[in-house]
C-alpha cells in the first residue's frame, strides 16, 4: 500500500478515503506539502508537512480535522521555518467546532450537573452553537464573526433569553479553556452579550392568574376521579410550588407525616441543596387519600408518581401529564408562578416565598434564617392552603374539619425575636 491521492480536504472527504485500504496518502493540491497518512487501521492519521524528502508531523487526525489543520496551516508553515529542528505539531483545539466538543463532554462527565442541565447543554451545542460557529478557527474568533453567525441569525427563530443562554455557555467554554491551557488566549474576554443588542429579555407572561384558580380546582377535582396520578402531581406543585423535576420523582420515603414533612434530596433539586417543606393537615389528607387509591389499584411501590416500569415518571412522561392538562393553555412552570403571585397577594413574607420555591440565597441570608424559618414556612403553607380550601380544594383532599384561613403570622411568633435585615439579595431561578 503505498498509493497517494489527490483529493479536496474536507472531513467528508478523509473519513471515506479512510475505507479505502488502497489508499495510504491524501493531499490537496490548494496546500501543497500538507499530507494526511493514514495508520494500518485506518481510525487515526497524522497530518505532515513535507519539506524536501523530510516529512515533518504536525497533527494527528482526527484530532485535529482537515477544516482545522487548514486553518493552522499559515502558523505550522511558519514556525516550520523559524526552527526547522523542531515539529511544530498542532494544537488539537484549532476550530470552536472542537472547542465546543471538548467542553460539551466534560460537562456530560460533571456529576454536580443534573440530567437537565446536561442535556440542555448537549442540545445548545449540538442544534445550535456547533453548526454556527464549528468551522471557525480559535484565534480569529471576534465579537463580530459571532455576531454575523450566531447573535444575529439566531435572535430572527430565537427567543432572546434562550440566546443568551447559549452565548453563556460558549463564553464559559472559552474561559475554562484558557484556564486549563487548552487555548493561548480568549478572544472573547470581556465580550457581553449586551454588546450585541440592547433589547430588553422580558419574563414569559403568566398563563395562570389567581382568577383562575377556581376553575383550574373545578377540573383537578374531576382529574382526581378520572387520572390521580395526573391531577396529584398537579396539586403537589400548585400547593407547594415545587418544580416538575423535584416533584415527579417523590418518594413515599420522602413523606413523613409524623413529622408532618417532605423532604426533597439535593440530587433532585435545581439547586443542588436539600428542600424541606411542611405538610399542613390538608396535604396530609390529601396524601393519606392518594396512598389508598395507589393500594386499592394493587401498587404497593416507592414513588409518588410512578410509570408503568414502576420507576418513577420520566421528564417526558411528567411534562405530557400537564400536556394534558393544560391543553396548551398553561404548563407546569405556571402552576409554580401563580403559587409565587398569590402567596405575594396574600401578604406572606417575601424572603419565606423564595424559600418555599427553594431559589438560592445569598450567603448571609441563608444562614441566618435558617434556624428561624420552618415554622413561619409552615404558617405560609396554611395560609396559602385555606385560601385553596375555599376554592374547592377540601372537596379532593377531604379534610372533615378544614382549617379557616390563618392571619399572617407577625414576628413575633411563637416568642422568637424579628428576623432581623434581611437585605441579602434572593437569586432568582431565571438568573442561574
Amino acid at each position: 500500500m503505498s498509493a497517494t491521492r489527490s483529493i479536496k480536504f474536507t472531513e467528508t472527504e478523509v473519513r471515506r478515503q479512510a475505507a479505502d485500504l488502497a489508499v495510504r496518502d491524501l493531499r490537496d493540491p490548494r496546500y501543497p506539502g500538507l499530507y494526511l497518512r493514514f495508520w494500518s487501521d485506518r481510525s487515526r492519521g497524522t497530518w505532515h508537512l513535507v519539506r524536501g524528502k523530510q516529512w515533518v508531523p504536525v497533527a494527528r487526525w482526527p484530532d485535529l480535522g482537515a477544516a482545522a489543520v487548514i486553518a493552522e496551516l499559515p502558523a505550522l508553515r511558519q514556525r516550520l521555518l523559524r526552527d526547522p529542528a523542531t515539529a511544530p505539531v498542532a494544537s488539537g483545539m484549532a476550530t470552536v467546532g472542537q472547542l465546543l466538543d471538548w467542553y460539551g463532554d466534560r460537562m456530560a462527565r460533571d456529576r454536580s450537573l443534573s440530567s437537565k442541565r446536561q442535556a440542555a447543554c448537549r442540545s445548545a451545542i449540538g442544534q445550535h452553537l456547533r453548526p454556527c460557529l464549528g468551522d471557525l478557527p480559535v484565534k480569529y474568533v471576534t465579537a463580530e464573526l459571532i455576531d454575523k453567525h450566531l447573535i444575529w441569525p439566531g435572535q430572527a427563530k430565537l427567543s432572546l433569553s434562550y440566546l443568551r443562554q447559549m452565548f453563556g455557555i460558549l463564553l464559559t467554554a472559552f474561559r475554562q479553556a484558557l484556564k486549563l491551557g487548552m487555548i493561548e488566549s480568549n478572544p472573547l474576554a470581556g465580550v457581553r452579550f449586551s454588546d450585541f443588542t440592547k433589547a430588553q429579555i422580558t419574563s414569559k407572561a403568566a398563563r395562570l392568574r389567581n382568577v383562575h384558580l377556581p376553575e383550574l380546582m373545578q377540573q383537578l377535582t374531576r382529574a382526581f376521579d378520572a387520572t390521580p396520578r395526573d391531577a396529584m402531581l398537579a396539586l403537589m406543585m400548585l400547593a407547594h410550588g415545587t418544580r416538575i423535576g423535584e416533584t415527579r420523582m417523590a418518594r413515599w420515603s420522602d413523606i413523613t407525616l409524623a413529622a408532618a414533612e417532605w423532604f426533597i434530596p439535593a440530587a433532585h433539586t435545581k439547586t443542588r441543596t436539600e428542600h424541606r417543606l411542611p405538610l399542613t393537615d390538608q396535604v396530609q389528607a390529601l396524601l393519606i387519600r392518594y396512598r389508598a387509591i395507589q393500594q386499592a389499584h394493587g401498587y404497593e411501590g416507592v414513588y409518588l408518581f410512578p410509570n408503568r416500569r414502576g420507576d418513577c415518571l420520566s421528564e417526558t412522561q411528567a411534562s405530557m401529564v400537564f400536556t394534558r392538562l393544560g391543553q396548551g393553555q398553561w404548563t407546569s412552570h405556571d402552576l409554580r408562578k401563580v403559587s409565587r403571585t398569590t402567596w405575594t397577594d396574600l401578604g406572606i413574607d417575601g424572603h419565606i416565598g423564595e424559600m418555599l420555591l427553594n431559589h438560592t440565597l445569598g450567603k448571609i441570608a441563608s444562614t441566618y434564617i435558617h434556624t428561624q424559618a420552618m415554622e413561619q414556612r409552615k404558617l405560609a403553607l396554611e395560609k396559602w392552603h385555606a385560601w385553596l380550601d375555599r376554592i374547592g380544594f377540601g372537596a379532593i383532599h377531604g379534610l372533615t374539619n378544614a382549617l379557616s384561613e390563618i392571619p399572617q403570622n407577625s414576628a413575633q411568633a411563637n416568642g422568637c425575636a424579628a428576623s432581623g435585615d434581611l437585605s441579602e439579595l434572593v437569586i432568582s431561578e431565571d438568573l442561574m
